[in-house]
């Protein structure tokens, strides 16, 4: 059986060129934010308006049949595709933030950091029991923050659709990492090498 991102990727025509497309828009820097990173600069994607919008319309054309209430996007390139999509599927917008950001009522989830934890939060009446949630990142890597987001919503009685990001690091496994933890399918537009 296919997985939803098989499915998708199948489904648009000249996936693989409009791929290489945005994959030239993206700037590889090396060594940044340390020694032996090879960084994918999502930001020269952002600023190509072509490539922006295809971005935005290619995640359009995987979500658009799928009901969505509201999507979930963490600070802060999180915002940049949430947002944008989510005004595409006329859903909700919500923010999910770091600790102290957020002027009501939240509830918090702790994720794993290289050395340590951290916290996202989520106002406490953004989603609601039995919406359909759609949670979108700019970048998977680890998973760990897109767990938290899944998490925030689960708690809340929503059904999380997929986790969708424009670029999946395939080699630290970050999507498998999300579906045993979370029991959420992954859908990304490009795979890049990644440590």
């Amino acid at each position: 059986m296919q997985s939803m991102q098989e499915q998708f990727r199948a489904s648009v025509s000249d996936f693989a060129a409009k791929a290489d497309f945005l994959k030239s828009t993206i700037t590889s820097i090396q060594d940044y934010p340390k020694p032996g990173i090879l960084f994918r600069d999502i930001t020269s994607l952002c600023e190509n308006g072509k490539a922006f919008s295809l971005v935005i319309d290619l995640l359009y054309e995987a979500f658009k049949d799928q009901h969505i209430d509201k999507v979930l996007a963490s600070e802060a390139r999180g915002f940049v595709f949430g947002s944008a999509l989510a005004y595409r599927l006329n859903a909700g917008f919500v923010m999910v933030r770091k600790p102290n950001k957020l002027p009501r009522e939240t509830i918090k989830e702790e994720y794993e950091l290289e050395y340590g934890t951290n916290e996202l939060h989520m106002h406490t009446d953004s989603v609601k029991a039995g919406e359909r949630v759609l949670c979108v990142d700019d970048l998977l890597a680890t998973g760990g923050t897109m767990i938290a987001t899944c998490r925030l919503a689960q708690r809340k009685g929503a059904t999380v659709v997929a986790a969708a990001f424009v670029i999946d690091l395939v080699d630290l496994g970050g999507c498998a990492k999300i579906k045993e933890q979370c029991g959420v399918e992954c859908v990304s537009l490009l795979d890049f090498p990644g440590h």
